[in-house]
C-alpha cells in the first residue's frame, strides 16, 4: 500500500480523531473507507432528479398542465 501525506483543518482532525475512537478503526482506515465511498460515485451525486434539481422547481413560469392536457400536446405526437 501506498503512503500519502495530507494537511487538514484542525476540526477535520478533531472529528476523525473522534470517530476512528468510536469506531475502534485507525484514522487511515476511515480514510480510505472515505475516499473509496467518495471516488466510486464518478462525480454522480446521489439522489433523485427532484433532489438534483431542487433549485430549478418553479423557477420557469408557464401553464401548469403541460403533461395532463392532451391539448398542448398535439402538436408533439400526443
Amino acid at each position: 500500500m501506498k503512503t500519502i501525506t495530507l494537511k487538514l483543518p484542525e476540526i477535520l482532525e478533531v472529528r476523525l480523531n473522534t470517530i476512528a475512537r468510536q469506531n475502534g478503526m485507525s484514522r487511515s482506515e476511515i480514510v480510505r473507507r472515505a475516499l473509496t465511498e467518495y471516488l466510486s460515485h464518478d462525480g454522480i451525486k446521489p439522489g433523485s432528479f427532484l433532489d438534483l434539481s431542487r433549485d430549478l422547481a418553479g423557477s420557469i413560469e408557464g401553464p401548469s398542465d403541460l403533461s395532463t392536457n392532451k391539448a398542448r400536446l398535439k402538436r408533439y405526437g400526443a
